[in-house]
């Protein structure tokens, strides 16, 4: 496959391997595609999850205007043993 690539383009993968990060465009160019691999499948979570995360904000609306709130850091405490128990499930 031959690629033409415009000059900024050219400009940003020349700046990526002067920056040290990269040692060459391939390096930069399976960084970029890996950017974009990730970003895809984001997307396709969230549209599988629309409906999901909706319902959820329109619960969690629903509560706070009942008045039902939750102190700050407890919510981070709730949140960072949901997390330590996702991940507990991976290994």
């Amino acid at each position: 496959m031959t690629i033409q690539l415009k000059p900024e383009q050219e400009r940003m993968i020349d700046l990526a391997i002067k920056s040290g990060v990269y040692r060459d465009s391939d390096e930069v160019l399976d960084q970029a595609l890996e950017i974009i691999r990730v970003q895809l499948q984001s997307e396709d979570w969230l549209v599988q999850e629309r409906e999901s995360v909706a319902t959820q904000i329109t619960n969690g609306f629903a509560q706070a205007e009942r008045g039902e709130l939750m102190d700050g850091d407890e919510a981070v405490g709730m949140l960072r043993q949901r997390r330590a128990a996702r991940l507990k499930t991976r290994e």
